[in-house]
């Protein structure tokens, strides 16, 4: 039983890598927790005893796990906060800008101190939070009081819901989460020249949050931002571009799914960013990733089979 409940408080102590949105991990499934005839050399009808012991002791242990679940997002302190913008990001509507005031909680706003952290957040009638990256910086919480969101309208999820919300709507917001992009493993910029960065999709909301936050990019010789989308349609933050490439940051936008007019980079970040890496010196070069699983194992592995150390890999999670 106590082997049970701490799967059961692992797997709700971290959620899904996949974070763009990031939504609650599910808790481990019966089939991997319990397995109880992949031990025996025979089927388990041949043990009849065995059997009429083994399904009791599942039963209570499926059963123990969802108890802790339940106590564990109970004891979560979830603090109310309005939304103050509610609009799309793409042209497609699939994405979308969401603001909360936080500024009566200055405790909640002054706990968001790195670019990568997250929250999980609920809103009437959603059966279970969502965990969401914040995608603004730090100093907006602390000088506005206000954090921002990039959403993905998922069909039938949390999000969905509170892309349907309005300006107004109140929602709950747990504690800030998570150690963030840890930065300082890019530090003095001299020790660490090139910055290679890859978002797709949602991915790119605590991107934002790292390349407003300042990490003096325009003091390193090479920092490149490799950002997937489907299309331009679904492509967020194109009117933060200038401002972007003015901080030092060179972006290389990376379509799946582009329209015959489009004569930049075509296919999957990874695929482009093997096609035109130059790691001259691994050991002055670090990365930050956050997006699809896919997208972030095959990166890792290229600059890893390159020499770069992955303690300057970083990823929120």
């Amino acid at each position: 039983m106590a082997a049970a409940a701490a799967a059961a408080a692992a797997a709700l102590s971290s959620p899904s890598p996949l974070l763009r949105p990031l939504h609650a991990s599910p808790l481990p499934s019966p089939s991997s927790s319990f397995s109880f005839s992949s031990s025996l050399s025979r089927p388990m009808s041949v043990f009849p005893s065995l059997r009429r012991l083994a399904v009791p002791r599942l039963r209570r242990s499926l059963s123990s796990l969802a108890v802790v679940a339940a106590v564990r997002q109970d004891s979560i302190t979830w603090t109310q906060a309005p939304l103050t913008v509610v609009h799309p990001a793409a042209g497609d509507g699939t994405l979308f800008h969401v603001s909360i005031d936080v500024s009566d909680s200055p405790d909640l706003a002054g706990s968001f101190t790195v670019p990568g952290q997250y929250l999980q957040l609920r809103v009437p009638e959603a059966p279970k939070p969502a965990f969401l990256a914040i995608a603004s910086p730090p100093s907006t919480a602390s000088s506005k009081g206000v954090f921002e969101f990039l959403i993905k309208k998922v069909p039938g999820s949390t999000a969905e819901l509170l892309c349907e919300m309005r300006s107004g709507d109140v929602v709950e917001l747990s504690a800030v989460m998570g150690k963030g992009f840890d930065v300082d493993q890019f530090s003095p910029p001299e020790a660490v020249s090139t910055v290679f960065i890859f978002a797709t999709g949602s991915g790119i909301s605590p991107i934002r949050s790292l390349i407003e936050s300042g990490f003096s990019a325009d003091k390193r010789s090479d920092v490149k931002l490799f950002y997937g989308a489907r299309n331009l349609q679904r492509m967020a933050y194109q009117d933060r571009f200038r401002d972007w490439e003015s901080s030092g940051v060179r972006i290389v936008p990376v379509l799946s799914q582009p329209d015959d007019k489009w004569s930049g980079e075509r296919g999957y970040v990874q695929a482009v960013f093997s096609r035109v890496k130059q790691i001259l010196n691994p050991s002055f070069t670090g990365a930050v990733l956050c997006g699809h699983n896919q997208m972030m194992e095959d990166v890792t592995s290229a600059l890893v089979a390159d020499g770069v150390s992955k303690d300057k890999i970083l990823k929120n999670f």
